[in-house]
C-alpha cells in the first residue's frame, strides 16, 4: 500500500533497494542462461512488450488491493486513466524518450568501438545526477558528486571487456556514434528524473501512475517490435522461442520494473543507479559460480570502486529523496520571530 513519503522509514527504503538489487541480479543471471542455452532464441522485442503488459496487469491488481473495494477501484480507473487523457500524455513522455534512448544506444554501438561505448555510456550516471539537481531543485554535496563519478568509473571497470582482434572491417562513423551516445545519455537522465518528478509532484497513487505509463509503454514497444522484427514475427509467430525459462525471465523483469518505480518514488533516481550497479556486481559474482566466468583485475577494482562509492554516498545525512519547494517556510518563521 502506498504511504506518504514523510512516513516512509529508512528500513522500508533499504528493503525496497535490496529487493530491487536482488531481483535485477536474478534477472541478469536468468537472461544470460536463456540466451546461452535455448536452441531457438525468442524475439527480445516481443519479450519487452509482454513485460509491459505484465507490469500493467500487476499494477491494476495492486491498485485494486489499495482501493479496497470494486466501486473505488472503478472510480479511480475512470477518473485517473480513462478520464484523464492529459495525464496519459504526460506519462507517455518517459516511454517515448526511453525508446529514443534504446535506438540511440544501438546506433552508438554500431559506430563506436565496444570499449569506447562502455566508457561513454556510463556517463548516464552523472547525467542523472545533473538532471536531478536541475529538474528537482536539489543539491548534492561534493562528497556525493565524487561518489557519483566513482560509481561511473566502477561500473565501467566491472563491465569492461578487452577488445578482440577481428579480420572483419566494419565501417564506422565516430562523430555519429558520439552524437548518438550523447543523446542516449541525456535521454536516460531526463526520462528517469521526469518520471520521478511526476510521481512526487502529486498525491496520485503510484499504481495509477504505473498504469498510465505502461499503457503508453505497450503501444511504443509493440510498434518497435514490428518495426524491428516485423517480417520474422509474421513468419514465426509473436511467441516464437518462448519456454518456461523465458517466461520466468519476463516475470523477473516485470517485478523488477515495479520495484524500480517504488524505489524512485520513495528514494530517488541516483539511489536507483547505485542499486543497479550493485546488481551488476552481484550477477557477475554469481556468474563465476554458475557459468565459470573468470574474475579479472578490472572487475575486482571496479567492484571496490562501486562499494566505496555506495558507502561515500550514504555518508551525508542530507535528504535527497523529496522535491524541495524552496526555503519559503523557514523564511516565514524568521520573519515571524
Amino acid at each position: 500500500q502506498a504511504l506518504p513519503r514523510e512516513n516512509v522509514s529508512l528500513l522500508f527504503k533499504l528493503y525496497c533497494l535490496t529487493v530491487m538489487t536482488l531481483v535485477a541480479a536474478a534477472y541478469t543471471i536468468a537472461l544470460r542462461y536463456t540466451r546461452t542455452t535455448e536452441k531457438e532464441l525468442y524475439f527480445s522485442t516481443t519479450a519487452v512488450c509482454i513485460t509491459e503488459v505484465i507490469k500493467l496487469l500487476l499494477s491494476v491488481g495492486l491498485l485494486a488491493k489499495e482501493t479496497g473495494s470494486l466501486g473505488r477501484f472503478k472510480t479511480s480507473l475512470s477518473e485517473n486513466v480513462l478520464g484523464s487523457p492529459k495525464e496519459l500524455m504526460k506519462l507517455s513522455v518517459p516511454s517515448l524518450v526511453y525508446a529514443v534512448q534504446n535506438n540511440m544506444a544501438f546506433l552508438a554501438l554500431s559506430n563506436l568501438d565496444a570499449a569506447v561505448y562502455q566508457v561513454t555510456y556510463q556517463l548516464k550516471i552523472p547525467c542523472t545526477a545533473l538532471c536531478t539537481v536541475l529538474m528537482l531543485n536539489r543539491t548534492l554535496s561534493k562528497l556525493q558528486w565524487i561518489s557519483v563519478f566513482m560509481l561511473c568509473g566502477g561500473v565501467t571497470l566491472v563491465q569492461w571487456k578487452p577488445a578482440q582482434a577481428t579480420k572483419v572491417v566494419v565501417e564506422q562513423n565516430p562523430l555519429l556514434g558520439f552524437g548518438a551516445i550523447a543523446i542516449a545519455v541525456l535521454c536516460s537522465g531526463f526520462a528517469g528524473v521526469y518520471f520521478e518528478k511526476v510521481l512526487k509532484s502529486s498525491d496520485t497513487s503510484l499504481w495509477v501512475r504505473n498504469i498510465q505509463m505502461y499503457l503508453s509503454g505497450i503501444v511504443v514497444t509493440l510498434v518497435g517490435a514490428y518495426l524491428s522484427d516485423g517480417a520474422e514475427i509474421k513468419e514465426k509467430g509473436f511467441f516464437y522461442g518462448y519456454t518456461y525459462y523465458v517466461w520466468f525471465v519476463i516475470f523477473l523483469a516485470s517485478v523488477g520494473g515495479l520495484y524500480t518505480s517504488v524505489v524512485v518514488k520513495y528514494t530517488d533516481n541516483i539511489m536507483k543507479g547505485f542499486s543497479a550497479a550493485a546488481a551488476i556486481v552481484l550477477s557477475t559474482i554469481a556468474s563465476v559460480m554458475l557459468f565459470g566466468l573468470q574474475i579479472t583485475l578490472t572487475f575486482a577494482l571496479g567492484t571496490l570502486l562501486v562499494c566505496v562509492s555506495i558507502y561515500l554516498y550514504g555518508l551525508p545525512r542530507q535528504d535527497t529523496t523529496s522535491i524541495h519547494q524552496g526555503e519559503t517556510a523557514s523564511k516565514e518563521r524568521i520573519i515571524g520571530v
